[in-house]
């Protein structure tokens, strides 16, 4: 149940000026560029139903996007079986299955009859969610704020998170801050990961509440060992940062670690550059290009720097100007300009060059044109 307008929203209202989020440069001869402004935190949010994803084609034709990644195994814990009144046993959860199924109109009319003859406030969160996102039947943001809102006085955590998304992005009423930060606050007393993250990112933004670093710290980890890799990787950038908690480099690489072996970007970027550099862990530059390879390959401008880099060093992989220029274009083309490799690749053959022009073109031709 992915909503653009929550990853766009929450990640342009929690923009840090710290150099806490910033990547380090790694330290290969000549020293690296400067790297690019701090980048907000992401927010967490509900993946959609579970699609068989196509394999990734090598090269890659277009690099994807970085984008709010969802919340690992959300949709499962929105699926909870419903309890049937005086037994032990647990009834099937037909309206959520459906839902997973893609059958939303099934689910609409097993959550409808779970809320007329049960009260069900599971059903009701369900029935907001769907028309929320015009699953099934029309987008409506009133009545999806109605049910959310019913479920909301009735404990459901998840309906909760929902609506304080809704209130956030002034759907179905004007925006309301103050409102999303209790909803948000109250969801995570009940356990609500994603909750917690994003109000961690609110001690952190220090609006809706004081700026607190180790309230942000201590809603952040317990995300973070629930298995969330968003939260894992902003707890990693306090750790290195020693901001609500002690500075600890072996533990910001541990959290770096576990992010990007689940799929943060960021995090996979920060853990190469912490791997090559040797920083809170053994340096392991051969480990750390595989790392780079891997993000470069997802589009991050970051790690196809470094990339070029360590390809016209010859460090932790062999040289390979051709492959330097290839991913030094690629960078720069999405901003991440580099004038020491500018000179180096106007210094290679002619035939070196070509080639690697060659080899960037299918990326080049399929960035989307800069603003």
């Amino acid at each position: 149940m992915t909503r653009a307008w929550q990853g766009s929203m929450l990640a342009a209202m929690f923009s840090l000026a710290a150099p806490a989020w910033a990547q380090a440069p790694i330290q290969i001869v000549p020293p690296a560029a400067q790297t690019p402004p701090p980048k907000p935190l992401k927010p967490v949010h509900r993946p959609p139903p579970a699609k068989t994803a196509k394999p990734a084609a090598e090269p890659p034709g277009r690099p994807a996007p970085a984008k709010p990644k969802p919340q690992p195994s959300t949709s499962k814990s929105l699926a909870l079986p419903y309890a049937a009144p005086g037994s032990g046993a647990a009834e099937p959860d037909l309206a959520y299955a459906a839902y997973d199924g893609g059958q939303y109109l099934t689910a609409f009319a097993e959550a409808t009859r779970r809320v007329n003859d049960k009260g069900d406030p599971k059903a009701m969160t369900l029935l907001g969610e769907l028309y929320a996102n015009g699953f099934g039947v029309p987008k409506d943001d009133q009545k999806a704020l109605a049910w959310f809102s019913l479920a909301v006085d009735r404990g459901d955590r998840e309906a909760m998170f929902e609506l304080a998304m809704l209130r956030l992005a002034a759907r179905g009423g004007p925006r309301d801050r103050d409102a999303a930060a209790a909803l948000l606050e109250r969801s995570a007393k009940l356990g609500h990961i994603a909750a917690s993250y994003n109000l961690a990112l609110l001690y952190l933004e220090g609006q809706q509440f004081d700026r607190d670093f180790a309230k942000a710290a201590e809603l952040l980890r317990g995300a973070a060992d629930a298995g969330n890799p968003d939260a894992q990787y902003a707890l990693a950038t306090l750790y290195k940062e020693g901001r609500g908690v002690a500075k600890d480099a072996g533990e910001a690489a541990r959290l770096l670690g576990t992010a990007a072996r689940a799929g943060n970007l960021d995090a996979e970027v920060e853990y190469a550059i912490a791997l090559f550099n040797g920083t809170g862990m053994a340096k392991d530059e051969a480990g750390a290009v595989a790392w780079f390879r891997k993000a470069a390959r997802q589009g991050s401008p970051i790690a196809q720097n470094r990339l070029a880099r360590i390809l016209a060093a010859g460090r932790g992989a062999p040289a390979d100007p051709v492959g330097a220029t290839k991913w030094h274009l690629i960078a720069k083309a999405a901003g991440e300009s580099d004038p020491w490799l500018d000179t180096f690749v106007g210094n290679l053959k002619p035939a070196e060059r070509e080639a690697g022009e060659k080899a960037a073109k299918p990326w080049l031709a399929s960035l989307p044109p800069r603003t």
